[in-house]
């Protein structure tokens, strides 16, 4: 049996991270039912490419769960969404803020219809705060957070990271705390309520770097591949494509000197240490450059695994999604023609819910207002549903 068999989700978020929230308590078997506006999640529109009326964005975060789409202003909806918060164990939602309190389903309001509801939002800001009114987008976040600031070659202009990471790492921040409170739960019976925010969850994802500003006060810079307090942890240049090396110890430098042939550096002051490589990065690196540069990456990183020294090549996303790896794993799967990257939960006692395609807009309407009492087509004639 499914970990979270018998759990009962309402999701009324959209684009990421409260989705991939949802979409995350459906891998491990709660039942997930996402309300949508009668034109669909966002992301639905985010393309292409698209199967069918499916985008790629869409399937990404979105498997497994049912879709009903409604007009939550529509006062005929309200017996239903009601009906539907009683029957939940959590609910999710990213509206702006105020917006839930417009109309009638903030946590006050869904926790008097059900105590026991765990009711997680999302925002950008958070709810309260100078900035709590304005919308949050991850690609605003990276920026005002500092992770844009670090992102990028050092010399060069501040990047964004490639995927939407403070979404992502934000949904699963909710994921946590949503597992916490269900734990909580069966010692109170009582439910509570779980605010998040993507500006919180990246300001400490930056992690041992925000830290090193708060020990000095000094801001953080720019290392493009480079790590700030590791050397050599960076990409180099062979003479056929680029790879990576991870040397997070003294120990490994060791064995790094005599893969390369380097004895001396292993009793030259400015490398025996990490403290010290760091500090004679500049001359260090070009050093290391000219002796990657002249041999092949499969070459260099079979030496290294041979030798017990982290290393891998810098794949493309196709290489990494179709290689050897991603196939032993089992990671690409697909349902219904749609194909999706399999959850990397791995659970000996409860497995990971079946993988099942992300649904189409209004697909299980029909079905959840049946199981509510209402009457779809009436709701639909009215507008209050799709």
């Amino acid at each position: 049996m499914s970990a979270l068999a018998g759990i009962k989700v309402l999701e009324l978020s959209r684009v990421l991270a409260g989705p991939w929230c949802g979409m995350t308590l459906a891998d491990l078997g709660a039942d997930v039912i996402k309300i949508e506006p009668l034109e669909g999640d966002d992301t639905r529109g985010y393309g292409p490419p698209f199967r069918g009326d499916i985008s790629a964005y869409f399937a990404s975060a979105n498997r497994g769960k049912r879709s009903i789409a409604m007009n939550l202003r529509h006062p005929q909806a309200k017996p239903l969404l009601d009906s539907l918060i009683r029957e939940s164990d959590v609910l999710i939602e990213n509206f702006r803020t105020g917006v839930a309190e417009s109309l009638g389903i903030d946590h006050v309001y869904a926790r008097s219809l059900n105590p026991r509801l765990i009711y997680c939002a999302i925002s950008g800001y958070g709810r309260s705060g100078p900035d709590a009114q304005r919308p949050g987008y991850d690609l605003a976040v990276q920026a005002e957070s500092g992770l844009m600031a670090i992102t990028g070659p050092a010399e060069g202009p501040p990047s964004k990271v490639g995927v939407a990471t403070v979404d992502i790492a934000t949904g699963l921040n909710a994921t946590i705390a949503i597992l916490a409170a269900l734990h909580q739960r069966t010692c109170t019976g009582e439910g509570q309520s779980i605010e998040l925010s993507l500006f919180d969850t990246q300001l400490q994802g930056l992690a041992n770097i925000v830290c090193s500003t708060l020990f000095t006060g000094e801001d953080a810079r720019r290392h493009g591949n480079a790590h700030a307090t590791i050397v050599p942890y960076q990409a180099f240049a062979a003479r056929d494509g680029m790879f990576v090396l991870a040397c997070g110890s003294d120990h490994l430098w060791q064995r790094l000197c005599v893969l390369m042939d380097r004895p001396q550096w292993q009793h030259d002051a400015r490398c025996v240490t990490n403290a010290a490589r760091v500090a004679h990065r500049d001359w260090l690196i070009p050093e290391l450059e000219r002796c990657f540069g002249a041999g092949a990456v499969a070459d260099w990183v079979a030496r290294c695994e041979a030798a017990g020294i982290p290393a891998a090549p810098v794949n493309s996303v196709r290489e990494a999604a179709f290689g050897e790896l991603a196939t032993a794993r089992g990671l690409r799967v697909e349902d219904d023609g749609i194909p999706m990257i399999a959850s990397p939960l791995r659970m000996s006692a409860s497995p990971i819910a079946q993988p099942k395609r992300p649904p189409h807009l209004g697909e299980h309407t029909d079905a959840i207002c049946a199981a509510h009492g209402c009457d779809a087509d009436a709701l639909r004639a009215a507008g209050a549903v799709r």
